[in-house]
């Protein structure tokens, strides 16, 4: 008998992020919290007698539906309980290197991380020039989330910042960041980024992107001009922006803002734990419904 043909599992190139999670004192309250929301459930990552926990989640239990994870504080917690950015490097000690060039801080890494006995990835916490804390990864045994983009998974990292051209001139040489206002408004390109889509996990991409902005396929997150401190945020996809804010409030989160843009309805929330994130619903435009195929 043939074998059943395999989907090929998702991997990030450089300058594209692959993995979230969210740092806590209280993991089981946050997880029951993202099941209900999610509908996400759980792996234990580490071994019993090893310190702390880190907590994969995915949508069916399996590894090739994982999504991101839930851990207790790592080394260097700041009390300040918040979802993180990984975003995929080559080589994290040259990454980590290039960073402090670029006037930017390695707070800690590179370092090996994953379960004893296995290397999960090489990873380096850093703060650009203007505060924002991220995390930089080169893979190992673990290329990243494997769902993204559909209901209860991560859709994008955005961040926000006060000087888009100071953030540019620090994550441009360092990621290989692109951003044109012709894609439209906070957007960010990796170049090369929607072929690997197309070569690996994704073929039919270039079809189904059909009418949108030249180099769309490319995007691989977002960069917002905002007052304040500069940050990473996170967004999940949901099939409902309402419903799920409203479920969101029942389990003790709150809802901080609702907008429209042309392509989504959003609610930022902050979750019972601190941590702040965003719902989308995805809501395109009509010429865009029209060019898939999808007007009357």
């Amino acid at each position: 008998m043939a074998d059943t043909p395999t989907t090929p599992p998702r991997t990030y190139p450089h300058g594209v992020p692959s993995w979230i999670d969210l740092e806590t004192h209280d993991v089981d309250a946050a997880l029951a919290f993202y099941a209900d929301l999610f509908g996400w459930r759980y792996t234990e990552r580490l071994p019993p007698g090893v310190p702390g926990r880190y907590v994969v989640a995915s949508l069916d239990g399996t590894e090739a539906t994982t999504v991101g994870a839930i851990g207790t504080p790592s080394a260097g917690f700041d009390g300040e309980v918040m979802w993180h950015t990984y975003i995929a490097v080559d080589d994290a000690d040259a990454a980590a290197a290039r960073v402090v060039e670029l006037g930017g801080i390695v707070s800690s890494g590179p370092e090996d991380v994953g379960p004893p006995g296995e290397r999960a990835g090489r990873m380096a916490r850093i703060v650009d020039p203007q505060g924002a804390t991220c995390r930089l990864v080169q893979a190992g045994t673990r290329p990243g989330a494997q769902s993204v983009n559909a209901p209860g998974t991560w859709n994008f990292s955005n961040l926000s910042t006060p000087d888009l051209d100071a953030a540019l001139r620090f994550y441009g040489p360092l990621l290989g960041w692109e951003h044109s206002d012709d894609l439209g408004s906070g957007m960010l390109r990796v170049p090369g980024y929607g072929d690997h889509l197309a070569r690996t996990f994704d073929p039919d991409i270039y079809e189904r992107q059909q009418g949108a902005p030249d180099g769309f396929a490319d995007v691989a997150a977002g960069i917002l001009r905002a007052a304040g401190p500069a940050h990473w945020s996170v967004t999940f996809l949901v099939a409902d922006r309402d419903a799920s804010a409203a479920l969101a409030e029942r389990a003790g989160a709150t809802v901080l803002a609702r907008q429209e843009t042309e392509w989504t309805k959003e609610a930022a929330i902050r979750d019972p734990f601190g941590a702040e994130l965003s719902l989308s619903q995805f809501s395109p435009p009509e010429w865009f419904e029209e060019a898939r195929g999808g007007g009357d």
